[in-house]
């Protein structure tokens, strides 16, 4: 995917320890079980950690007497994310083979608990825009940043998946998860491009 032109280049990216625990049924709608449905509950966290090089990218900071700077930044951002989530799946699923199934559909997903935040240095700040003062943040200083409260709490988007039956009780499975609205609230303008979470989960599973 392209990334947006304030993005310049990430210099780096961790997914962290993320995890999901899921319960689904599924009803096969033909005698010959090739075509079915499949809905479940799931707890989940997403995260990660990134490293990127921009330019003109919109940022609230915390200053030091404890109000915020807010214009643009050019240099260093280090952000850090790990949300926690109820969601839904709501599946079509095919199976391909004897022990092997394609699911697709969408998920609908809450958020329990939400955080996104992290640190820019190496660069300055315009404020308010890019005809503003300039801040340089030069050497070791750094200052903070916190988008946590703007996070969306309902989220969407669609789910593709396998899986494999290893043994008579034991899935393998692997699922992509693409979010089809921002990770912000509408009115949250600071970074003026949607961010959209995209996983892929795999795992396994006890099949009853």
């Amino acid at each position: 995917m392209p990334l947006p032109a304030e993005i310049r280049s990430i210099d780096s990216y961790n997914p962290n320890v993320a995890f999901s625990i899921e319960g689904n049924t599924t009803k096969w709608l033909d005698n010959a079980k090739k075509w079915g449905l499949t809905w479940g509950l799931r707890l989940e966290t997403k995260s990660m950690t990134t490293e990127a090089t921009v330019k003109n990218y919109g940022m609230k900071i915390f200053n030091t007497q404890g109000g915020y700077l807010e214009g643009l930044w050019t240099g260093k951002v280090n952000t850090k994310v790990k949300n926690a989530y109820l969601t839904i799946p709501l599946l079509a699923d095919y199976k391909v083979a004897k022990r092997w199934t394609i699911s697709l559909g969408p998920y609908f997903s809450y958020l329990l608990e939400g955080n996104f935040d992290g640190k820019v240095y190496d660069g300055h700040l315009r404020t308010p825009d890019q005809s503003g003062s300039k801040i340089e943040f030069t050497g070791e200083s750094t200052a903070t940043y916190d988008f946590s409260d703007e996070l969306r709490k309902f989220q969407w988007g669609l789910q593709l998946g396998g899986q494999w039956r290893a043994f008579k009780y034991l899935n393998v499975y692997a699922d992509l998860t693409w979010g089809l609205n921002d990770i912000f609230k509408k009115d949250f303008n600071t970074i003026t491009f949607p961010l959209y979470p995209i996983y892929l989960n795999v795992g396994f599973g006890y099949a009853f």
